[in-house]
């Protein structure tokens, strides 16, 4: 049995239409895969409204000042540091009788009167010294021995002047100087060659160093000018040299020369 379509064979089937449009940016039905459910490769959708990226929000710590104080403090020590080194050695490139001048207090009499500190006036018996303790002028054939001796009383200027001129630091004092500081004394001269320590009557400072040409008086024994005439002026006020002995020299005590007493024999009580 045959079914005829009006309008003859050609003529399509009529779509009947409901009136209602796809949504917007939502496929048709007809495009939809089955299941009604998105394949996978779809692409992303278009025209619709994104969510908008968060800016991060910066917050301010302010400026840390401890780390930068820091800095600044050990930059500040590292530039005194220098400074102080650059100074020392500015300083013990100096002559050393430019360093002598520089110590406050001394006095030089190699500028005041070089007659005084010629040198090599040898001279027995008892002698007269203008400046006492005695810095330089005639003096005994013999020295006193001065390999960091600590004489507990008085000895012979004659000697002790002798071991100047051999480059010797004699540092004296005032009998009444208080124990404790002439301890101190003792620590920087004993053991230590051209260097010697005695007691001194009628001195007007307690303490009084003496090199040859050189005359230093101070207070007490911290006085830090003591070790910088010791540094500057052992063996350098030396007018014989380097080599000048301290041993083999008179090792007794006594204000009276040895000429006739024996080299090291006490002093014989004056009848």
């Amino acid at each position: 049995m045959s079914i005829s379509t009006p309008g003859g064979p050609e003529r399509r089937p009529t779509v009947v239409s409901t009136g209602k449009k796809p949504a917007a940016g939502r496929p048709a039905a007809a495009d939809k895969p089955a299941g009604g459910k998105a394949g996978k490769g779809t692409p992303p959708r278009s025209g619709g409204k994104g969510r908008k990226p968060v800016t991060p929000v910066k917050v301010s710590q302010g400026r840390s000042w401890g780390p930068i104080a820091l800095f600044v403090a050990v930059g500040v020590l590292a530039v005194g540091i220098i400074g102080v080194g650059a100074w020392a050695v500015y300083q013990g490139a100096q002559p050393w009788q430019k360093r002598a001048d520089a110590i406050n207090g001394i006095v030089d009499f190699r500028k005041k009167d070089k007659d005084l500190v010629k040198g090599g006036q040898h001279q027995p018996g008892s002698i007269k010294y203008d400046v006492l303790p005695p810095v330089g002028g005639p003096h005994n054939q013999a020295w006193q021995n001065c390999m960091g001796d600590v004489y507990d009383a008085p000895i012979a200027n004659e000697h002790a002047v002798h071991s100047l001129e051999h480059g010797t630091v004699w540092i004296t004092y005032r009998p009444d100087l208080p124990a404790d500081q002439v301890a101190k004394l003792k620590a920087k001269v004993q053991g230590k060659e051209k260097m010697m320590l005695s007691p001194f009557e009628g001195l007007d400072k307690p303490i009084s160093l003496q090199a040859w040409g050189f005359q230093l008086k101070v207070d007490n024994a911290d006085d830090g000018r003591i070790d910088e005439f010791i540094k500057t002026l052992r063996v350098n006020a030396s007018v014989e040299g380097p080599t000048a002995l301290c041993d083999q020299g008179v090792t007794a005590t006594g204000t009276t020369p040895r000429d006739n007493l024996g080299n090291n024999m006490p002093e014989q009580p004056t009848q």
